[in-house]
Parts: C-alpha cells; structure tokens; sequence
C-alpha cells in the first residue's frame, strides 16, 4: 500500500511558527493579566482586613471607655443611694414609725451579720426596746427586691440572734417605687416608703398592720 506524506513548506513551517508564538503571546499575557488581578484582590482584601481591625479596635476602645463611664456613674448612683437614705429615708421613717407608736432608740446604717449559714445587710435598722424595723433601700424598687427582702426577713433572728427577742418588721424604700410594687409589698405585710416632694411618705393605709417576725 502507498504510503501518503504531507510535504511542509518552509513557508508553512514559518506561518506556523508565527501562530505558535502569537497563541503563547496571547496566553501569557492573559496569565500575567489573571496574576495582577489575583494580585489586586488579595491587596484590596489585606486593606479590607486592615480596615475591619482598625475599626474593631476603634469599637473596642468606644466599649471600654463606655463600661468604664457606667462603673463611675454606678459608684456615683451608690454615693446617691448612701444620700437618700441618711436624708430623705432615714428621717421619714422616723417620722412615720412614731406616728405608728414605734419610738426608735437605736439607728444601725448598713447592719451586717454573717454565720456559718450564711449573712446578710440590712441597709437601715431601727430598733427600740421591744420593736425593730429592718428597711431595704432602692434606687428603683422591684417586685424581685421586695422578695428578697421578704427571705432575709425570714432569716433575720437567725442571723441577729441578740435581736430574737424582739418583734420585727420589714420595710421597704426607693427612689422610685412602681405603684404595683408598693401594693405588692404591702400585701406582704411590709411598711412602703415612697418619695413624696421632698421627702418620703407611708404609702399604706392608717389600718395596715405589718406582719410580724
């Protein structure tokens, strides 16, 4: 059988050439174009990312200098409350225990007892020969702050056991005080002080009577 063969001319040979080169021409400069794309995106992204961390840390330092402004205006809301007690509080329960027939002999700020069982303060106590009224102090009282009171109630001779003798009563007191919460507590058989002008005043009624520990 006859074999077939293709003859290449040289001008052929070069054509081809010619379009080899041009194809890879071609080629690498698309590669080269892919590259500096590639190159602008991750450069784009590294700004991105410098962008995003210096504005996390800007975010970091706005929320630092924040919490640190609560503490102080937390410490100065703790100043007020030590204020509210000792001049609006303080003497309105004074005022109205003696129209209620309870002299007050003794005034303990802040009362601490603490036991193997546990402890406790008492932000005001007032106490007589026969009587004493442990008052809890609030800048906004809630019904979860007459609850607690009402258990450190409970556990108020075990924890001053030289006051067992006497019978106890609890009150409470706040800068603001809910009209719900105030007839909660009262419910519960606690004295309510709330700010009245410029003092305090009973919000129970002339027939209430506080219950007794």
């Amino acid at each position: 059988m006859k074999r077939s063969h293709i003859t290449l001319h040289p001008g052929d040979v070069w054509h081809y050439l010619r379009e080899t080169a041009e194809i890879l021409r071609t080629l690498g400069q698309e590669t080269d174009r892919r590259f500096q794309e590639t190159d602008r995106k991750f450069q784009e992204t590294d700004r991105m990312f410098k962008e995003t961390s210096a504005e996390t840390n800007r975010k970091f330092q706005e929320t630092d200098a924040k919490i640190k402004q609560v503490n102080v205006q937390i410490g100065n809301l703790g100043n007020r409350l030590g204020e509210f007690v000792e001049e609006m509080v303080l003497p309105s329960a004074l005022r109205v225990l003696q129209e209620r027939g309870i002299e007050v002999h003794a005034i303990y700020p802040r009362a601490r007892a603490k036991r193997k069982t546990g402890g406790t303060e008492i932000d005001l106590l007032l106490i007589n020969t026969t009587d004493a009224v442990a008052i809890e102090v609030k800048s906004a009282l809630s019904i979860d702050h007459v609850n607690e009171h009402l258990e450190r109630m409970d556990r108020f001779k075990m924890l001053f056991p030289h006051h067992a003798h006497l019978n106890v009563h609890g009150a409470v007191a706040g800068m603001v005080v809910p009209e719900e919460v105030a007839a909660y507590a009262v419910k519960c058989g606690l004295f309510v002080l709330v700010p009245a002008a410029d003092t305090m005043q009973l919000f129970n009624t002339p027939e209430f009577q506080p219950k007794t520990w």
